[in-house]
């Protein structure tokens, strides 16, 4: 775009909040955030700098996103700039988004809190507090009766689901709500996420007075609580919190930049004592670096947009960004950059953590170079455990920038076989499936990692295959430790450090595969479970107290009734039973 282009297209955005984009074909290539949008995007039309001059020479439009708030607009662009990953902003490396909500686009509308909300859908958000998003979600499906369910379970029902008996939902899968009606409440859903906070808030309160006056004070209180973030969520991000005098929780943050590399080291000090410190890579723009400054900047929004924030955040320079700075006042977060004192030593050590090794690839970049795969920041592990084909599993494990993301975790059991192959072909067709399906909360991996060779390899691409989900495959072989693809097998240095990610991944899928196998084959069912009187809870008492079933049958009534939970009745029942 010329300059010329570029006014034009300032001339018609509105003067408020938002985020900008410039595009290139399907590509962004620059997020950026305003509190008056077309005044920043006028700007572009003078650049000012030369890498900024590059990426307006190559961008063919502008894309925009109006915001109610000068927070929205900058919680926004930090999802954004994570998303689409642009060359010309800076980046912290890794996959996390923010929440928003999403009303689906069918004829019957599916309400959801989603981090990759379909194109078609209506959206709303970013919000930075998750758990109060899905409080006000759940209110909202109680007084609305909006569906949550997947398009699988919701088509070709013959009767309302379980939601429906709680309340949940008014079951227009089945009619039990004619869509017109069911239509006007989604509106009604709508006009709270725009402002209406009385929608919601309204019913909610009465709901509270009146279980008060019925004296059923434990819905009363919940109530009170579910009324309490629905007042505070069109707050959320806008509105100061309380400050202390006495700061409880100091955040110290350190840069280092080499080339296009930067890494942030952040201390945490709790009552006067270092309790925790870690250490981010971040992503350069492409040519020039933007320097100390913008780094912080970036990695502020990126970070805390889903995180607690701290008390105050101690810097070794000022950020320069008045959106950053007017977010941070409206918090509550007090600022600083020390010259001196505890402050400014606690400042140096995390510029120290933050110089080490900064510009070394990271072990994620160098899987990702190894495999010649696009990027490997986000891998999901799989293993599959059983005895003989009996109590068959199957574990998902997830790893973001090299380490455990328990979150993510799945499991699935399996149909009982003794087939590895066909094992492994089930665990990864019912991931694959709910990807594709769009019934899977997680964002897609770079990579999977399959705990065998190349036979586990072959039935985990044929299931990806036969559904139609494109994620790359490798797998890892115990014996050898050898790396088998598609094409080869890598043998690479034991103190590879992409070798050692791999690994982690490979034994914590195990780990977990394994473990949740000895969860079902424990409670496998015994002849135990068919004398009256005995239940799981007893069964279990009987077994770890006589060993085996074997050793109950041996049992004489009177050492079976010395088991807690175990009668006189039904401790002659189990003698003449077994």
């Amino acid at each position: 775009m010329n300059a010329e282009a570029v006014r034009d297209r300032a001339t018609s955005l509105p003067r408020e909040p938002g985020v900008y984009q410039f595009q290139a074909g399907d590509t962004t290539l620059y997020v950026g955030k305003a509190v008056d949008l077309r005044s920043r995007v006028r700007s572009y039309a003078d650049p000012r700098s030369a890498r900024i001059r590059r990426m307006v020479d190559r961008a063919e439009r502008i894309e925009i996103a109006v915001t109610d708030t000068e927070t929205q607009a900058l919680l926004l662009e930090a999802n954004l700039i994570k998303r689409h990953q642009p060359r010309y902003n800076v980046r912290l490396k890794d996959d996390k988004s923010y929440p928003m909500v999403q009303l689906t686009d069918h004829d019957a509308p599916r309400i959801e809190v989603t981090r990759d909300p379909n194109e078609a859908a209506t959206v709303f958000g970013p919000y930075t507090d998750k758990g109060r998003v899905e409080t006000v979600v759940k209110a909202l499906r109680e007084t609305y009766g909006v569906r949550g369910c997947s398009d699988h379970k919701y088509a070709g029902r013959d009767r309302p689901c379980l939601d429906y008996e709680m309340g949940l939902c008014t079951a227009p899968c089945t009619r039990e709500i004619d869509l017109e009606s069911y239509r006007e409440d989604v509106t009604s859903v709508e006009r709270f996420f725009e402002g209406e906070t009385g929608v919601l808030a309204d019913p909610l309160r009465r709901a509270m007075e009146t279980a008060a006056q019925e004296q059923h004070f434990e819905r009363a209180a919940n109530l009170r609580d579910r009324l309490g973030a629905v007042e505070a969520f069109h707050g959320e991000g806008g509105e100061a919190v309380q400050s202390y005098d006495d700061e409880r929780a100091v955040d110290v943050l350190g840069v280092a930049i080499e080339g296009e590399d930067a890494a942030v080291a952040r201390l945490r000090a709790e009552g006067g004592k270092l309790v925790d410190r870690d250490r981010h890579t971040m992503a350069a723009p492409e040519g020039e670096s933007e320097g100390v400054p913008a780094v912080l900047a970036a990695f502020v929004v990126q970070y805390y947009a889903e995180r607690r924030l701290p008390d105050a955040i101690l810097l070794p320079e000022h950020h320069g960004d008045e959106e950053v700075a007017a977010w941070l006042e409206a918090e509550g977060v007090g600022v600083r950059v020390p010259g001196a004192g505890r402050e400014a030593k606690l400042v140096e050590l995390a510029l120290k953590n933050a110089r080490r090794n900064v510009g070394r690839r990271d072990e994620c970049g160098m899987l990702a170079d190894a495999l010649n795969v696009d990027a490997a920041s986000r891998i999901e592990g799989f293993d599959v455990s059983h005895a003989q084909g009996k109590s068959a599993v199957g574990s998902n494990v997830t790893f973001v920038d090299g380490s455990a993301e328990t979150a993510d975790y799945r499991r699935k059991k399996l149909a009982d076989q003794n087939d590895d192959y066909d094992n492994m072909r089930a665990l990864i067709e019912w991931r694959a499936k709910r990807a594709v399906e769009g019934r899977d909360d997680r964002p897609d991996p770079d990579l999977l990692l399959i705990d065998g060779g190349s036979g586990q390899l072959e039935a985990a691409r044929a299931a990806l295959e036969a559904v139609g989900w494109d994620v790359p495959a490798v797998a890892l072989a115990k014996a050898e430790e050898r790396v088998v693809t598609p094409d080869r097998e890598y043998s690479w240095p034991r103190d590879a450090p992409h070798l050692h990610l791999l690994q982690r991944v490979r034994d914590e899928a195990h780990r977990f595969a394994v473990q949740y196998h000895q969860t079902i084959r424990d409670e496998v069912k015994t002849v135990l479970d068919d004398v009256p009187g005995v239940g799981p809870e007893t069964r279990k008492q009987l077994l770890g107290r006589f060993g085996s079933v074997e050793n109950v049958r041996e049992a004489s009534p009177e050492d079976l009734e010395s088991v807690s939970g175990v009668g006189t009745k039904t401790a002659r029942t189990i003698h003449e039973r077994l």
